[in-house]
């Protein structure tokens, strides 16, 4: 059996960038969740962002009863969810899948999405993504993992898509932090590869630098979403898709070229610091047509260049292709989605 990394390393405060005063305003209590029973959410206030004010990530919970948990195999195991673009945290049984085997659950809707989203906010936006260290870290100290804690319990982060990108960069830069990386198909690269990465990208820090929060071309046309639906993993209990639009949020010079210099990251070699499992579909499908297969497969990234990508960001990393399964794979059909679980309950047990 292998062990879970145990070490803990410091980190540096957040400096002030992307014209945001981190002058942090007290935190709030949690309160109940608009998932219904078993969750509450926790505001994690950020400072204020000079061009719409306040700036706040939200954190939510799902807890196990104690007693019911303390024989589960996951019993010392705290998760931490941050999900993908144009996106936020809905998935209740991805947070019962693990408080079933007696981990407690956490989600992070960043800043700028979901639950976060305050008026006047460019949606998803951010500069860095180191940026979202802030946030992270806020809800590390939440959950007891915080970076002068002594914690007894596990730490496993689980990144669905650009979450996935965030997570593998910060658990790189604060190595030992966590016990095991989880990604569920991680933007790791860009769809136009590695060579088309190295072309376009003076062209997006140029535009960048000139218009940060300008308009891109649409790339969105609906069609993932338009899987989803076709598979029944939409719509849900308490679904917002003013959170989780159809054809996306608008993407941003700026935060292009902040998702492009994490792909550049990755293309050098990274080291997470421990355990890391990749979930992918076995195959990718255009986002541009309609076709049958986008139920069936990843029709936002290129799963075989993610592949690839995965094999520079640690020592141990695990990878697995699922037959059937779309660009979330906990949002596939019940075969393939199943399957996705089965490899995750496997992986997570192994490594006690």
């Amino acid at each position: 059996m292998m062990r879970w990394c145990g070490f803990r390393a410091e980190t540096s405060a957040q400096p002030p960038v992307g014209g945001i005063t981190y002058a942090l305003r007290m935190a709030e209590e949690w309160v109940p969740d608009i998932l219904g029973d078993g969750f509450e959410q926790l505001t994690l206030p950020l400072g204020v962002d000079g061009q719409s004010g306040p700036l706040d990530a939200t954190l939510v919970r799902s807890i196990p009863n104690h007693l019911a948990a303390w024989a589960k195999p996951l019993a010392d195991v705290d998760v931490l969810y941050i999900h993908g673009w144009s996106d936020y945290f809905f998935q209740t049984e991805l947070a019962h899948f693990h408080t079933s085997r007696g981990a407690r659950f956490y989600a992070l809707d960043l800043r700028r999405y979901g639950r976060s989203i305050r008026p006047g906010q460019t949606r998803g936006y951010v500069g860095s993504l180191d940026d979202y260290d802030l946030e992270i870290e806020l809800a590390l100290e939440a959950m007891g993992h915080g970076v002068d804690a002594d914690p007894k319990r596990k730490l496993v982060l689980l990144g669905h898509s650009t979450g996935g990108l965030t997570l593998t960069l910060w658990a790189a830069r604060h190595s030992g932090r966590a016990s095991a990386l989880v990604l569920n198909s991680p933007w790791l690269e860009l769809q136009i590869g590695a060579i088309g990465r190295q072309v376009v990208a003076p062209l997006v820090g140029m535009r960048a630098r000139v218009d940060p929060r300008g308009n891109n071309p649409v790339v969105d046309l609906g069609y993932y979403t338009r899987a989803q639906k076709e598979v029944g993993s939409l719509p849900v209990p308490h679904y917002r898709e003013d959170w989780r639009p159809e054809f996306g949020f608008p993407t941003k010079p700026g935060w292009l070229e902040a998702v492009v210099h994490g792909h550049a990251r990755i293309a050098r070699g990274i080291d997470v610091g421990c355990p890391a499992l990749v979930m992918l579909s076995a195959h990718s499908a255009s986002p541009f047509t309609w076709t049958d297969s986008a139920t069936n497969a990843d029709s936002v990234l290129i799963v075989d260049d993610i592949a690839k990508a995965a094999t520079r960001i640690g020592d141990l990393v695990t990878i697995a292709r699922v037959d059937g399964a779309i660009h979330d794979v906990f949002l596939s059909r019940a075969q393939p989605r199943q399957k996705a679980y089965k490899v995750l309950d496997h992986w997570l047990v192994g490594l006690r």
